[in-house]
């Protein structure tokens, strides 16, 4: 999350290193994020995975594939307001429509931000997080500092996102779990009147979906 420093790799000589087979075993590495960088370097070791290629899939469905779902679903909400209502009052079913189903979405819930009431998403337990719409979730989603700061003060933490409201906007915190999980709806961009859903889907980032930021304006867009 912007303002907040997290673990990374360091170097370290070779007798103070920890190996990843010790790390993998270890009673005290207890963060998965270690774990699992433990694994991926035994097995890169041993030559049984390729760490680019394995980057480049993750970046893959981190920012090309899940989020790309989601674009096409809020676009259809903004162009077609007999599909918007439907997603608002079945998002599961309403997405399904669309070919976006699967594991990790089979209980979706969709809130649309208003010009009054802006929403965003955490889980606070761990990362519940809609996969088949929104990808893989960023680090910073699962990170603690996001998911025990937005819930005591999510105003600070939207404008660490550069999301500046009006203090008179409501801000709601939904809390997505095994049961459910949450996709924002956000705001139509003035001055898309006209635009086709593709040129729509365009304006619509992953962020936007979690609700940490809004849409982009046709001149902001990639």
């Amino acid at each position: 999350m912007p303002g907040h420093h997290y673990p990374h790799d360091h170097d370290h000589g070779p007798e103070g290193d920890i190996s990843a087979e010790e790390m993998l075993t270890s009673i005290d590495a207890v963060d998965i994020g270690v774990r699992v960088k433990a694994l991926e370097e035994l097995l890169a070791r041993k030559g049984l995975i390729d760490p680019q290629a394995l980057d480049a899939v993750v970046d893959y469905y981190e920012h090309k594939v899940g989020p790309r779902n989601g674009a096409r679903v809020v676009a259809r909400a903004w162009a077609d307001p007999a599909y918007k209502q439907r997603l608002l009052t079945d998002a599961t079913a309403a997405i399904a429509e669309l070919g976006f189903s699967g594991a990790q979405g089979e209980h979706m819930v969709v809130i649309e931000n208003t010009e009054s009431v802006h929403n965003l998403v955490v889980c606070t337990l761990c990362s519940c997080y809609p996969w088949p719409v929104l990808g893989l979730p960023p680090v910073w989603y699962k990170s603690m500092p996001y998911r025990s700061r937005v819930v005591r003060d999510p105003r600070s933490v939207l404008e660490e996102f550069g999301t500046f409201l009006p203090e008179t906007t409501e801000i709601r915190v939904w809390d997505s779990n095994s049961e459910i999980r949450y996709m924002i709806l956000p705001r139509r961009p003035p001055g898309t009147e006209g635009l086709s859903e593709d040129a729509l889907a365009a304006l619509v980032t992953r962020d936007s979906m979690i609700g940490v930021s809004e849409a982009l304006t046709p001149g902001g867009a990639a």
